[in-house]
């Protein structure tokens, strides 16, 4: 169940009930592709205030594969979470895998980027897949149009993309389990909009806005994130597939999303760039070598409060793991928490000053 509790203009305060616990919108959601969040352990997920953690389909399909799951008793006591978590549909990689896969009315057929092993990925068999992992929100099967794409190419991949939506609600039998449509339609905000109505009418428990981040300008993608909440229904959660930086997440509140995930605060790190309080910092540059100031004076994370930048920049610079990991929390430290202050702010009806100091700070 999802309760709207208030708003600030579109930004939404609300509240998922799911079947491993609540979870306070808007929401960032680590991504935990193959069961684990790169280089953290779930207790520090906690201690970092993570109420949700992604899972990826069609790796986890490959590795460690759907018998080892149901041995397991699903996902959850597999990895050793006890909070909700979400699971995309696969339908993503195989777009990013595009070599290896070809797509009919049937499905996703895919070859396996560990071994080559051939395989098909039916609407059917996504949702079996997800009710095996028992994530508390799963995805339905989409085509993700790539960016450019014609308007005639955009429809008849949405259209697609409408008619595996109604296989997957057909197919579901968990019905403790939250089931998103995915709306579709390129850089077309009529297509987006269409897409939405006809999504509306099978009726979902949420609504994710799929094929953003793919290339297209960041006003399209701003454009096309407006355009869907304009008509997705109010007391249905809205999820923004793959984004992003700390200016993506909070221009998309404003425009009245809910959820996001991203790969980008783990993966950043571990390539020596944090995000801070005060703007990006990239550690590997040499004017921090002799900077004995915290990374950032704001934080309360293990890196901030024990180590200088002068002494990451070292870490980095000599291939320490450690320093991935450090940057790793730190750079989820800061999202959980700006995700936090969002909320608040929203709460207290002092969104769009937020909205403007993030402004300041991001668009240098």
């Amino acid at each position: 169940m999802f309760t709207l509790k208030t708003t600030d203009g579109l930004a939404r305060r609300g509240k998922l009930q799911l079947a491993h616990g609540e979870v306070e919108t808007p929401i960032f959601m680590p991504v935990g592709t193959v069961g684990s969040v790169k280089s953290l352990t779930n207790p520090e997920l906690k201690n970092l205030g993570a109420q949700i953690i992604l899972g990826n389909t069609y790796h986890l399909f490959l590795r460690p594969g759907m018998e080892v799951i149901r041995h397991f008793g699903g996902l959850h006591k597999f990895i050793g979470w006890d909070r909700p978590m979400l699971s995309d549909s696969g339908g993503f990689q195989i777009f990013s895998l595009s070599k290896l896969n070809q797509l009919s009315e049937e499905g996703a057929h895919f070859c396996s980027h560990l071994d080559g092993s051939k395989f098909l990925l039916s609407p059917e068999d996504a949702v079996n897949i997800q009710e095996t992992l028992g994530t508390d929100i799963h995805m339905v099967l989409d085509e993700c149009t790539p960016y450019p794409a014609s308007e005639q190419e955009a429809r008849r991949s949405m259209e697609r993309s409408i008619r595996w939506a109604k296989r997957c609600r057909d197919a579901r039998t968990r019905m403790e389990l939250f089931q998103f449509g995915i709306v579709q339609g390129g850089v077309y905000p009529h297509l987006r909009q269409e897409c939405a109505h006809a999504l509306m009418e099978i009726d979902f428990d949420g609504y994710s806005i799929g094929g953003l981040s793919v290339g297209e300008p960041k006003a399209a993608m701003r454009e096309m994130t407006e355009a869907a909440c304009q008509v997705l229904p109010p007391e249905k959660p809205r999820y923004l597939m793959g984004v992003g930086t700390p200016l993506d997440l909070i221009e998309s509140v404003a425009l009245g999303v809910d959820m996001f995930d991203c790969v980008m605060p783990t993966r950043n790190g571990r390539n020596g760039y944090a995000f801070t309080s005060l703007g990006p910092v990239s550690i590997k540059q040499k004017q921090h070598q002799f900077d004995d100031a915290p990374l950032d004076p704001n934080c309360t994370c293990h890196a901030c409060t024990h180590y200088s930048r002068g002494y990451l920049r070292h870490l980095f610079k000599a291939g320490e793991l450690t320093v991935m990991r450090l940057l790793s929390e730190h750079n989820l430290t800061f999202y959980l928490k700006f995700m936090a202050d969002i909320r608040h702010a929203i709460e207290q009806g002092e969104f769009d000053e937020l909205l403007q100091a993030q402004r300041r700070i991001w668009q240098k």
